[in-house]
Order: structure tokens, then C-alpha cells, then sequence
């Protein structure tokens, strides 16, 4: 037991999952501005760098999670859980990064009206990630944990509507685009950028069941 009370008891987690949430919100935030200047090659690259550079930090911050996990005695939560949350709040930020990179180096020519409402819609996702895992420390309160289960239903709505999106866009590409090569470049985007909605769906799932578990 004398080994038990040298370890810390609680971590700072929940803190961690904040900053984490910011620099999800950062990089979904950089990437639209990159979509929306996509015309300026100057302003596109220097987008492309912000998210970038967000995904990093954010690696660095799952890193200093999983580190404490191994450290800390006691924690708030399930060590299951804050491993799968924090991983599954990594992944959103990588797809940002893998779709931007795609888009360089495929070179697509212009970007899409579908493009910008998945992008949109993605962007709205990853708030909702942000502000659901900001309530995660306060589940003890009944209305925290009422809300969070209110926000992780917006995201479920959200990723059907991006679902929607995707398979008009699809439909639309498929019957409209007459270059084949510019079809396999917007498919693999479109799908990318739906596979951001359901990262932060996973994320919802995850924070549906921490809250129904600690509250």
C-alpha cells in the first residue's frame, strides 16, 4: 500500500480532455478557413499548416493522458474509458489532417458545394466534442450530465445529416462529373470528410456512456 500512496490519485484528465477538445476545434476551425480559400494558394498552404500544427499538439496531449494513465492510483473515471476517449478524440483530428493532405496532393481543382457543407458540418461536430467533454468533470450535477447527453444527441444528428450530404454529393458526382480523375479525387474527399462526423459520433457514444455510468 506504502507504493499505492506514492502515486498520484487522480491526474489531471479532465483538464487534458479540454485542452484536447480546444485543439480539435482549432484544427476543424483552420481547416474550413483552407476549404474556403482553397482559390489562394498562399492562404490554403498557410491553413494547411494550422491544422497541422493542431494535430500535433494534440498527439502530444494524448500522449501526456496515456503517460498519466500508467502514474496515476486512482482515476475520476474508468481507465477504459479515458483510454478509448482520448484515442477516439485523436482520431477526429487525424482525419482533419488526412483530408487536408489529400487535397494537396491530389491537387483538386475547386472545391465543391458539398465539400463546404461537410466541412460545415464537420466544424459543428467537433464544437459539440468540445463542449461535451468540457461537462465530463461536473457529471456529479445532474444538469452537466443532462446536457451532455443532450449535446452528444445533436452529434448523432449532425453525422446523419452529414450522411445525407454525402450520399447526394455521391449520387450527384457519379451522374455529373466527366472526368474520371477529378470523380476518384472528390469520392475519396467525400468520404473523408464523412468519416469526421462519425469519429465524433464514436466520441458522443463514449461520453453517453461515461455519463450514464457517473452520474
Amino acid at each position: 500500500m506504502i507504493f499505492g500512496k506514492l502515486l498520484p490519485r487522480e491526474g489531471n484528465f479532465f483538464e487534458l480532455f479540454n485542452q484536447h477538445g480546444e485543439k480539435i476545434v482549432e484544427g476543424a476551425r483552420a481547416f474550413m478557413a483552407m476549404v474556403q480559400n482553397y482559390s489562394d494558394p498562399a492562404e490554403r498552404e498557410r491553413y494547411a499548416v494550422q491544422v497541422d500544427a493542431a494535430e500535433r499538439q494534440a498527439d502530444k496531449i494524448t500522449a501526456e493522458v496515456n503517460r498519466l494513465l500508467h502514474k496515476t492510483f486512482i482515476t475520476p473515471i474508468d481507465r477504459e474509458q479515458i483510454h478509448s476517449l482520448i484515442n477516439a478524440m485523436d482520431d477526429i483530428l487525424d482525419l482533419l489532417q488526412d483530408s487536408s493532405e489529400t487535397m494537396s496532393l491530389y491537387d483538386v481543382r475547386a472545391m465543391t458545394d458539398e465539400v463546404e457543407r461537410l466541412t460545415d458540418l464537420s466544424v459543428k461536430c467537433c464544437e459539440r466534442v468540445r463542449h461535451a467533454v468540457s461537462l465530463l468533470a461536473q457529471l456529479s450535477k445532474h444538469d452537466a450530465a443532462e446536457a451532455a447527453i443532450k449535446t452528444c444527441e445533436e452529434i448523432d444528428k449532425l453525422e446523419s445529416d452529414a450522411d445525407r450530404v454525402m450520399r447526394a454529393a455521391m449520387s450527384k458526382l457519379f451522374r455529373e462529373e466527366e472526368d474520371v480523375r477529378e470523380l476518384i479525387k472528390l469520392k475519396a474527399i467525400y468520404e473523408q470528410l464523412e468519416a469526421i462526423s462519425d469519429r465524433c459520433e464514436d466520441v458522443a457514444n463514449l461520453i453517453e456512456g461515461i455519463v450514464l455510468e457517473n452520474s
